[in-house]
């Protein structure tokens, strides 16, 4: 009765395909792992100097009439 169940064959297949995965090796990890960490680094920094610029901007705009 249970194994008639869909939710029942929707986790057996589940189950099925999480046997297929293939993780990646230790070497491999740590260099996924590093460029990312420096990707995100990199763009940290161009939103704070994009974020510096626009603020230098409106801070000149806004200084114009004084």
């Amino acid at each position: 009765m249970i194994k008639e169940n869909k939710y029942y064959k929707f986790l057996e297949q589940v189950k099925q395909e999480a046997y297929k995965v293939t993780w990646p090796d230790k070497k491999e990890l740590i260099t996924s792992t590093i460029i990312v960490i420096i990707t995100v680094f990199i763009f940290s920094i161009l939103c704070l100097l994009l974020d510096y610029g626009i603020h230098g901007i409106v801070q000149f705009i806004l200084n114009i009439g004084k």
